[in-house]
């Protein structure tokens, strides 16, 4: 394993979801598919451990990883609201086309809003997960 180039790697996977060194991440929907690598860039880059899903404290960033049979996305979107921080963000974290679990967008886009979220944008995070960036509405903003 190449030392040096692995945490270059790592910084700009937990990068490309916008995080920022000192941040807090809550990470909700763990199970033995997500990505390690993502979860340890995220550790790495923000210098602090992902909460677990019991956490109450105050987070910068929510990471959702989200499969098609985990239930109702819209009750699973408010939840991760409960203790993200004013401007902060979820990344609902869906496996790619053609993998288990997949999630069609057109579900994204629509549980979202209904959650009081929108998408921002969609990337490629790893190689088995999209992650869609949700933020609230900027309208109610002094």
């Amino acid at each position: 394993m190449g030392a040096t180039a692995e945490p270059a790697a790592e910084q700009s996977m937990a990068g490309r979801l916008g995080l920022k060194p000192g941040q807090f991440v809550q990470e909700f929907g763990y199970d033995d598919d997500t990505d390690d690598d993502l979860r340890l860039a995220i550790e790495t880059l923000t210098g602090n451990e992902l909460a677990d899903e019991d956490s109450q404290d105050v987070v910068d960033a929510v990471v959702y990883w989200w499969r098609d049979e985990d239930g109702d996305l819209v009750d699973s979107l408010v939840d991760g609201l409960t203790n993200l921080a004013e401007g902060g963000v979820i990344w609902l974290l869906t496996p790619k086309a053609g993998r288990d679990g997949h999630v069609e967008h057109s579900e994204i886009e629509e549980a979202a809003p209904t959650a009081g979220l929108h998408a921002t944008s969609t990337i490629s995070v790893c190689q088995d997960w999209t992650g869609t960036r949700l933020a609230t509405p900027k309208a109610g903003r002094r």
